[in-house]
């Protein structure tokens, strides 16, 4: 078994990931164009979402990286790598609610983010 520092080593590096593809989001999906067919709310949430969330993934990088012995030995330290743990286990279920198993891109992103839900649930144990 990996020690728990590492795991939580892990975690940030895996939640960097998630920055860089958010950040990403404006080329990737094309959102330039994509997203001019929706009226100025809509494509404004749409951005300002996917900011607010690159930022949590920031936060969650910064304190698996900088708190790893606050995390592992005590009660909110815990607390909090069962909320991050749950927020990706919930993202895969919603991965699946949204975008269903019909294309191995989607099955892969629900996985990836099980696995985002395990690497910040197992230095709780």
């Amino acid at each position: 078994m990996l020690e728990p520092k590492l795991i939580l080593t892990i975690g940030g590096v895996y939640n960097l990931g998630f920055v860089v593809f958010h950040l990403l989001f404006w080329k990737i999906f094309r959102w330039k164009e994509d997203l001019a067919s929706l009226t100025q709310v809509n494509r404004s949430v749409m951005q300002i979402l996917n900011l607010r969330l690159t930022y949590v993934f920031l936060v969650m990088a910064y304190v698996l990286f900088g708190f790893q012995s606050e995390l592992i030995g005590t009660k909110l330290g815990q607390t909090l790598l069962i909320a991050f743990s749950i927020f990706w286990f919930m993202r895969a279920v919603e991965q699946v609610i949204f975008f269903g198993l019909k294309h191995k891109v989607s099955n892969g992103m629900a996985v990836l983010f099980f696995i985002g839900g395990v690497i910040h649930l197992l230095p709780v144990f």
